[in-house]
C-alpha cells in the first residue's frame, strides 16, 4: 500500500507540473527542492517529507489538502476505511483525509496523529494567502508557530491561522498529538 501511494504521489506530481509546462529545472527552482530529488519522487525512488512536499505543492500552487484530493467519483460520506491515509516518512506524523473527495465544498478535514517531539516547518506559500485553517486539538500537546507567535495548544483549543503566511507543528509533549486540520481554501 505504501509503494502505491508513493507512485500515486510521483505520478501525481510529474502530472501537475507537466499540465503547468513545467521542466524539473523550473519545479526545482520555485519549489527549492533539488532536481534529482524530484526526479526521484516522481520516480518513486523516494518518499517525500512532509515539508519537502509541500514546498513543491507550493510552487504548483497547492496545498497539501488539495494535492491528496482523489479526483473521481463525488459521494457525501467518506468512511474511514475508504479515506487516504499517508505518513511522513521524516517524522511518522500521519495524516487522514476525512472530506468526502469530489465535492464542492471549499473546506478540508484532516485528522493529524503527531508524534511525541515531533517538528514539521510548512513554508510561507504564495499561492495561499487566501487559505486559512483551524488547528483543533483532541489529545496530547501541540505548539504552533505562525509568523513571529507561538501558541501553546491543550485538548480542546482550536487556533485559527492563515495558510499562506508559513507555520510550525511541534508536539513538544511525551504522547502523541491528535488533531483536526479544518482547510478553508476559499477564505473571506
Amino acid at each position: 500500500m505504501e509503494l502505491e501511494l508513493e507512485q500515486a504521489i510521483g505520478i501525481r506530481i510529474r502530472t501537475l507540473r507537466q499540465e503547468k509546462a513545467l521542466t524539473l529545472d523550473d519545479l526545482a527552482g520555485a519549489s527549492g527542492v533539488s532536481r534529482a530529488m524530484i526526479s526521484r519522487i516522481e520516480r518513486a525512488e523516494a518518499s517525500p517529507t512532509a515539508s519537502l512536499l509541500a514546498r513543491i505543492c507550493a510552487a504548483l500552487g497547492l496545498s497539501l489538502s488539495a494535492f491528496f484530493a482523489e479526483e473521481g467519483q463525488a459521494s457525501p460520506l467518506a468512511r474511514r476505511q475508504e479515506q487516504q491515509v499517508w505518513r511522513d516518512p521524516e517524522t511518522g506524523y500521519l495524516r487522514r483525509s476525512v472530506s468526502p473527495p469530489g465535492t464542492a465544498s471549499d473546506v478540508d478535514i484532516v485528522e493529524v496523529e503527531f508524534p511525541p517531539g515531533a517538528r514539521v516547518s510548512f513554508p510561507p506559500h504564495a499561492g495561499a494567502h487566501s487559505m486559512t485553517q483551524h488547528i483543533w486539538l483532541f489529545d496530547g500537546e501541540l505548539e504552533m508557530t505562525a509568523a513571529e507567535t507561538v501558541y501553546r495548544l491543550r485538548p480542546g483549543d482550536c487556533l485559527f491561522m492563515p495558510v499562506g503566511e508559513g507555520h510550525v507543528f511541534h508536539n513538544p509533549g511525551h504522547a502523541p498529538a491528535r488533531y483536526c486540520v479544518v482547510l478553508d481554501r476559499g477564505g473571506r
